[in-house]
């Protein structure tokens, strides 16, 4: 039998000073995650956070490297989803993706973002 389990972060907000233009690192912008972790728990016993993934400390993760400005989101995505394989060992697969909401394209209404999934080998 094949089991596994996904903990999500949805619309997690952050604003942060990510952008490859100058008045995006100067005044920021908000930006929304969502995310889903896939995992193997070590049983069925789901009375002790050692069984599961703590959404907690993904959540910290994240907003640690979104705190960072970065040029590119796909650095962030990347970066962050591969940390999240190599510090949470029962994590098996991380989907991410990352908004810019209101990006400063001319006339453009709406979000742009990028998505980005791994799996552990």
């Amino acid at each position: 039998m094949t089991h596994s389990l996904q903990i999500h972060l949805k619309q997690v907000r952050f604003f942060s000073f990510h952008g490859i233009y100058k008045e995006e690192t100067m005044v920021g912008g908000e930006f929304e995650v969502n995310m889903s972790v896939t995992y193997v728990p070590s049983d069925f016993n789901f009375t002790d956070i050692s069984n599961t993934l703590n959404y907690v400390s993904v959540y910290e993760l994240l907003a640690k490297k979104m705190a960072i400005p970065t040029p590119l989101l796909e650095t962030i995505a990347t970066e962050t989803a591969t940390e999240i394989l190599q510090q949470f060992p029962l994590s098996t697969a991380v989907f991410i993706s990352i908004d810019k909401i209101n990006p400063p394209i001319e006339k453009f209404q709406g979000r742009v973002g990028v998505s980005f999934t791994i799996q552990r080998k």
